[in-house]
């Protein structure tokens, strides 16, 4: 890999050298000075037993949103209570999780809220992005409303993007909205699903079509909860820390290819750093455009092509990570073919792709059908389908006159394109 990174300036080589403490805390503002503050990294009150913390405050820049924090660590779950506390008091909380994340880590997380003085109401159900769906959501509110869970009372996801896009869902409708705190138990979520207050459910005609946003009121990133995670759920998570690195920062993409070994060993310095390298670039994004107005539409790099991918191959056959790192080798393609993207560019980022064991490559699928589940994804303006493009390691361009044969040419490559 580092042989295709020839063309990388001197200032994007010093970037790399950057080692994973690189930020220095701050001691936390005072409450008027943090509503007017950046995202940065700053050490709140319950860290001061955590070692090793980073936090990151997302501050959107329009009112009335509130800015939250990221908190990213060893040891948190154990002091999930108390952080859950002091940002959502109140007598009762629901904890959603699915049958998975619940036999590993479930018990912990209700005894410490429990801890804390709340009533807890628990909702499990089946793992799996099949169940993403309004009939769980459906069940989860009648869980919560039969307990009578009242408007201060938080929602906490524990789970990885699937739970957290649900939760969030219901914490947005359950009595025209209530507090939710984010607890990512997968890499995916930690860095990309937790953050940002995307939240909803998936209709037959496509992933993620029926939604809201709703920020969290914290995400509460515990690493250590990651060495439950299997591998080929790490690699998901990887795909969408190479879609950051692609559109807003080339020394990311170095981090990742140089501790590799460190990540898949689940070293948890190695984890909190790459987690919080990613969670900044994620926060300065949705601070700066929450609602997906303009230049937030620059994270869904690969998942124009990634979602439609995802309902035409079925769910259970291709993860949402390995869509996602397909869709960002046929945007790649494409941009390629516009000569946007230098092709040692595409090229690398293939491999660094299929370094960490992600496909690249996709031996059959219905052209025909993916074309037409595209034609319908939630991204088309003004009926023209709109592609993230790459134009360089670590920057990214809107794109809303791909055409028809543009957009054949890439879900052909994956087909056809040669694998190194």
């Amino acid at each position: 890999i580092a042989k295709s990174t020839t063309h990388t300036n001197l200032q994007t080589r010093q970037l790399i050298r950057r080692r994973a403490k690189r930020i220095k805390y701050q001691p936390r503002p005072a409450a008027d000075a943090a509503q007017s503050m950046p995202v940065h990294l700053v050490q709140n009150d319950v860290s001061a037993t955590i070692h090793s913390m980073s936090t990151i405050w997302l501050k959107p820049e329009h009112r009335p949103l509130e800015p939250y924090a990221i908190d990213v660590a060893a040891g948190l779950l154990a002091k999930l209570g108390p952080m859950v506390h002091q940002h959502a008091p109140a007598p009762s909380c629901g904890i959603v999780s699915d049958s998975i994340v619940a036999k590993h880590h479930l018990a912990a997380a209700v005894a410490s809220l429990q801890g804390a003085g709340y009533r807890v109401v628990e909702f499990v159900f089946p793992a799996g992005e099949a169940n993403k769906t309004l009939s769980t959501v459906s069940r989860g509110l009648d869980c919560f409303l039969a307990a009578r869970l009242e408007r201060k009372s938080p929602i906490v996801a524990l789970g990885g993007g699937v739970v957290g896009d649900l939760a969030g869902f219901i914490a947005a409708t359950l009595l025209r909205g209530v507090p939710f705190v984010q607890v990512p138990t997968s890499l995916l979520a930690a860095v990309d699903a937790s953050v940002g207050g995307k939240v909803g459910v998936d209709h037959a005609v496509g992933k993620n079509l029926i939604g809201a946003f709703h920020q969290p009121r914290a995400v509460i990133c515990d690493v250590e909860l990651l060495r439950s995670l299997p591998d080929v759920e790490l690699r998901c998570g990887l795909a969408e820390c190479v879609k950051h690195g692609v559109i807003r920062d080339a020394a990311l993409l170095e981090f990742i290819a140089a501790n590799t070994q460190g990540i898949f060993s689940r070293d948890a310095h190695v984890l909190t750093d790459l987690i919080t390298q990613n969670v900044r670039i994620k926060a300065a994004i949705v601070s700066e455009d929450p609602f997906e107005h303009g230049v937030r539409a620059l994270l869904n790099l690969g998942h124009t092509f990634g979602h439609a991918l995802e309902v035409v191959v079925g769910y259970e056959n291709l993860r949402h990570g390995e869509a996602v790192a397909l869709g960002m080798v046929a945007a790649g393609h494409v941009a390629v073919q516009r000569k946007m993207l230098p092709p040692q560019d595409a090229h690398y980022v293939e491999r660094l792709l299929q370094s960490l064991g992600l496909p690249t490559r996709l031996p059959a699928f219905d052209m025909g059908a993916v074309l037409a589940a595209m034609a319908g994804d939630k991204k088309v303006v003004d009926g023209r389908l709109r592609l993230i493009l790459p134009c360089g390691l670590g920057a990214a361009v809107i794109v809303d006159s791909a055409s028809a044969a543009e957009v054949r040419s890439g879900l052909e490559y994956l087909l056809t394109g040669p694998q190194s």
